[in-house]
């Protein structure tokens, strides 16, 4: 074992314990097996790629940090000026702070007999510590209220994969233009919806380029279950060279 992995793992399983969580709690939240966080803090493997970056976020930390022990220049974009009360991920033991409320997750969760289909769910073991005063801001009442981590690049530049955005469940009606959490045909996904004649809807990505609009007809329009409006997202940038 080297020197430089065995510090990697000392200073994730110190920060974990900082933040009281659990291997089981980090595993959730980057969707990967606790096996594989004894792993690394055991020193026999080290983070990478997108691993990485949502250990930092999961953990409250710089990726850098994880990776040397030093501070490197991270750029932060948020919606709101809420950022230092933030979110964290909670272990449901922890008692929540006055001025806090913990949030749910949903996930894509493939069928079962291999099918390869999937239905959109509540990820009952994890939630996200949030700050009430950002939600009354938004004018967001706690209990409708949820989180989800966008895949891919198709909405980039404003959301990049592996951002969380706040959802807003009770706002299902489509607002054109606005940013909505949707469950397309099992499918999660993050998406800006416009309503066209007839009662069909058209879904936008910030990334036209490579992610043309996507019509959908009337008679289709089912397919599209509104989960809520996005009122809020963090994204974390690393520099990469």
């Amino acid at each position: 074992m080297s020197y430089q992995t065995e510090q990697i793992g000392e200073r994730i399983r110190r920060r974990r314990k900082e933040l009281k969580l659990t291997q089981k709690n980090i595993a959730e939240y980057l969707q990967i097996t606790p096996s594989s966080v004894t792993q690394w803090e055991q020193g026999i493997s080290a983070p990478s790629g997108k691993n990485l970056i949502n250990l930092g976020k999961a953990l409250d930390c710089d990726p850098a940090w994880i990776l040397s022990g030093e501070e490197e220049n991270i750029e932060v974009r948020e919606s709101n000026a809420e950022w230092h009360a933030g979110f964290e991920l909670w272990d449901g033991d922890t008692p929540l702070r006055d001025d806090e409320v913990a949030l749910p997750f949903y996930r894509e969760v493939e069928l079962a007999a291999g099918s390869g289909s999937t239905f959109v769910q509540e990820n009952g073991g994890c939630k996200l510590r949030f700050a009430k005063s950002t939600l009354k801001k938004s004018r967001v009442e706690p209990q409708h209220a949820a989180c989800v981590t966008v895949s891919g690049n198709s909405m980039l530049p404003v959301l990049r994969h592996g951002t969380t955005v706040g959802v807003d469940t009770s706002k299902k009606s489509i607002i054109d233009g606005e940013m909505y959490a949707i469950d397309h045909d099992g499918m999660l996904r993050v998406k800006m919806l416009y309503r066209t004649p007839g009662g069909g809807i058209r879904i936008k990505s910030y990334n036209n380029d490579e992610f043309p609009d996507e019509f959908i007809a009337p008679e289709k329009a089912a397919e599209i279950k509104i989960i809520g409006w996005v009122f809020w997202w963090s994204v974390l940038n690393v520099w990469n060279n």
